[in-house]
């Protein structure tokens, strides 16, 4: 059983502020993540985590605007599908198709937002809080397997590793989910003018609203540039001033 002293020990240690983590260190994560999601084979393996925020946040907006929401597909070659029934117009199913490709950088920003309070103990618990919220929700083998290995790598690194391993990885992870929500945009516009993706979400979004599927492509691009930049400025800002490289 776990003492009452014990249980304090743990709120404390979730809710409490750890030391700043070195500015050399959030600006080596930030160039890691960089070349994460530059790179074509760590990308691919990484990507799973991004098709997770996206797939999470159709499922969200889908919850949020009264949608019924049927349940969640990861697959192994990093796409998914989230499955809603309800008006397939209107207003909730428009910000139920946005959400996808908004959801990685919209996630990233919060992360950077919870990382600038030193709380990166707190943002690995809330991390595995929504894995497992999302778990419930997949219907399939492989789905349930991404969210179980990504949420116990998670889980081990918040109880076991050193304060400095949780930042670097915490920091890594709130970089890549920023950066991550770039290239998956690009991809989209790619496929869609080889007619390899008839139905995307901006298809999708185009068939509902007067605006073409180009309109949708380019604003999840700008809206997720400007995410990124807000994100980058929170994570990277307190570290440039450490080094005088800004005003």
């Amino acid at each position: 059983m776990v003492s009452i002293d014990g249980l304090t020990g743990i709120w404390d240690t979730l809710l409490g502020a750890q030391p700043d983590p070195p500015p050399l260190l959030v600006l080596l994560t930030g160039v890691g993540a960089l070349v994460v999601v530059s790179a074509g084979r760590p990308w691919r393996v990484a990507r799973n985590a991004v098709t997770i925020a996206h797939e999470g946040g159709h499922a969200l907006a889908a919850l949020l605007t009264g949608r019924r929401l049927h349940g969640i597909r990861l697959h192994s070659d990093t796409s998914g599908l989230t499955l809603s029934a309800g008006r397939p117009t209107g207003p909730g199913m428009v910000i139920t198709l946005l959400a996808g490709y908004l959801a990685p950088p919209l996630v990233g920003l919060a992360g950077a937002g919870i990382l600038g309070g030193n709380r990166i103990t707190l943002l690995l618990w809330i991390a595995v809080a929504l894995l497992l919220a999302m778990l419930v929700l997949i219907r399939n083998v492989f789905g349930v397997l991404s969210l179980l290995v990504t949420g116990g790598l998670v889980l081990a690194v918040s109880w076991y590793a050193a304060p400095q391993v949780q930042a670097a990885f915490a920091y890594t992870g709130v970089w890549f989910l920023l950066l991550g929500g770039i290239r998956p945009v690009v991809e989209l516009q790619r496929l869609r003018a080889s007619g390899r993706m008839p139905a995307s979400d901006a298809d999708q979004l185009a068939g509902i609203t007067p605006f073409p599927a180009f309109f949708w492509v380019t604003m999840f691009a700008l809206v997720n540039l400007v995410v990124l930049g807000f994100g980058a400025a929170l994570l990277a800002g307190p570290a440039l001033t450490g080094y005088g490289l800004t005003g």
